[in-house]
């Protein structure tokens, strides 16, 4: 059940399920249109931005278009998997289409990485063959492109925090504005210098950095998939306010995991001897609500038990 209050009820009279609706601080209806100025925005420029390189016969700028393309195509599937989220839940996918955006975020992280792998090859092949290039129109362009993706990663600053996809997103955006800067960099310094190494040496340098944020991205994807405990939650502290319930014994069975790259969920059985005030509709409300506020967790399952030998049998 999902309401926009913090809702309880009992099954069995002995397990307390406490739901919220997500609300990650962005709402589906700015995330959308975010997607749609990023999207349209990034496309465009890497038409523009591949004639150029053509023209200009830049190695360097061609990569930085296909790194754009790239660019566009993560958050196309970023935009996909964020609308799918907001898909209801249906009689065989029970708890909606949420995790399309760990999905999502994985890939990501690996187009990241191809991406990277293709600039670091173009630039060693330049660096062991290095040929002229336009270095004012290389200058303007890619001078262009860090406006661009600098102007669209702003648009997911705020979501990116508390939405590993939205992260994703902001990476792709954000990697490929430090790209481009370092495309300009290195046509200024040719244009001064001639050193016609500097091209190719700034790119593999541009690798180094997005591989180190691609990483992050990575194991925190892949950490979701396999339903570890979300980055950002202490399982002890978690355990530590559960135990330190009045009326609980003891706490076990429990974990933590990721429905989505913004929503989290727990399940744990509480050993209550004896009645007490949290044993109740309001209590386990009081306590979804708590660690809602607390940890960042919005779907929340309790299994109550009356002795520790319920422990490990059916006591109802």
């Amino acid at each position: 059940m999902h309401s926009h209050a913090n809702d309880s009820h009992m099954k069995g009279g002995g397990s307390h399920d406490s739901h919220h609706d997500h609300n990650h601080g962005v709402s589906f209806e700015n995330i959308n249109m975010s997607f749609i100025i990023a999207v349209t925005a990034n496309l465009l420029f890497t038409v523009i931005e591949a004639v150029c390189a053509v023209i200009t016969n830049s190695v360097s700028l061609l990569g930085d278009a296909g790194h754009n393309l790239s660019d566009v195509l993560g958050l196309l599937l970023a935009w996909g998997a964020t609308y799918l989220a907001s898909k209801k839940a249906s009689e065989l996918y029970s708890y909606g289409y949420r995790r399309t955006t760990i999905l999502a975020a994985i890939i990501n992280a690996m187009v990241l990485a191809f991406a990277a792998l293709y600039i670091a090859l173009e630039s060693i092949e330049k660096l062991l063959s290095p040929s002229p290039i336009a270095e004012i129109p290389m200058m303007i362009v890619a001078s262009i492109g860090i406006a661009i993706n600098a102007g669209t990663a702003m648009l997911f600053v705020k979501g990116r925090k508390s939405d590993l996809n939205l992260k994703g997103a902001f990476l792709h955006l954000a990697y490929d504005a430090v790209i481009s800067a370092g495309v300009v960099l290195g046509a200024i310094v040719i244009y001064f210098t001639g050193w016609l190494w500097v091209d190719p040496m700034a790119g593999l340098l541009i690798v180094v950095v997005i591989l180190a944020g691609t990483w992050g991205l990575l194991r925190d994807s892949v950490n979701l998939i396999l339903d570890a405990v979300p980055q950002g939650i202490d399982r002890q502290a978690v355990h530590r306010y559960l135990q330190d319930i009045a009326g609980v014994s003891q706490v076990h069975d429990l974990h933590i995991w990721a429905m989505s790259t913004y929503e989290n969920c727990l399940t744990a059985h509480l050993v209550m001897p004896e009645n007490t005030l949290w044993d109740s509709e309001e209590g386990y409300t009081s306590i979804g609500a708590a660690l809602k506020a607390r940890f960042n967790i919005h779907h929340v399952t309790l299994q109550v038990e009356k002795d520790l030998e319920c422990a490990n049998t059916d006591c109802d």
